[in-house]
């Protein structure tokens, strides 16, 4: 397979990856953003915030899924969506892990604010591959920026970089 071939294909995966995880978070976000109170309630569940800061992050958390997936299908300000989309996974993996080694017996609130689904193992482990799909996305978008216009290790050299040639005279 040449080297352009894979290119093309890694450039389809990483449009394939960057959709799918943009619609998870706005598939994720709406419902949230329209019942904030029984969400609100989610949060409040997981034991991890303080009261006075519950209703802040129940309206402004769906909000940030909604506009980072929204960026992530657009295209815009991918560096800072990618940067955004992981640490929020990280941060729900972690509230997920938490609220596990507890022993809290609640609800996600991870797609619906009426969900009766619980947290286990699978739960972890599906937002665990999704941040595998995330982090597999951030590799892409920096690492794109360094290799996209050289031979795949050093930046190509602008003008300013070349060697004079009448410099040796």
């Amino acid at each position: 397979m040449t080297r352009n071939n894979w290119l093309k294909i890694h450039h389809r995966i990483s449009l394939l990856v960057r959709f799918a995880l943009a619609a998870i978070f706005i598939f994720a976000g709406v419902p949230k953003i329209m019942d904030t109170a029984s969400f609100a309630g989610a949060v409040y569940n997981y034991q991890l915030l303080p009261e006075a800061l519950i209703n802040l992050f129940a309206i402004i958390l769906p909000w940030l899924e909604v506009i980072v997936g929204i960026l992530l299908i657009l295209g815009v300000w991918l560096p800072g969506a990618v940067i955004i989309y992981n640490g929020l996974l990280i941060s729900f993996i972690a509230a997920l892990i938490i609220s596990s080694i507890r022993g809290l017996d609640i609800s996600c609130g991870c797609f619906s604010t009426d969900s009766t689904h619980g947290i286990d193992l699978w739960t972890i482990l599906r937002d665990a591959s999704m941040l595998l799909a995330s982090l597999y996305l951030l590799f892409v978008v920096f690492v794109k920026k360094i290799t996209s216009d050289s031979n795949g290790i050093w930046p190509k050299q602008t003008a300013a970089c070349r060697p004079n040639k009448l410099a040796g005279r």
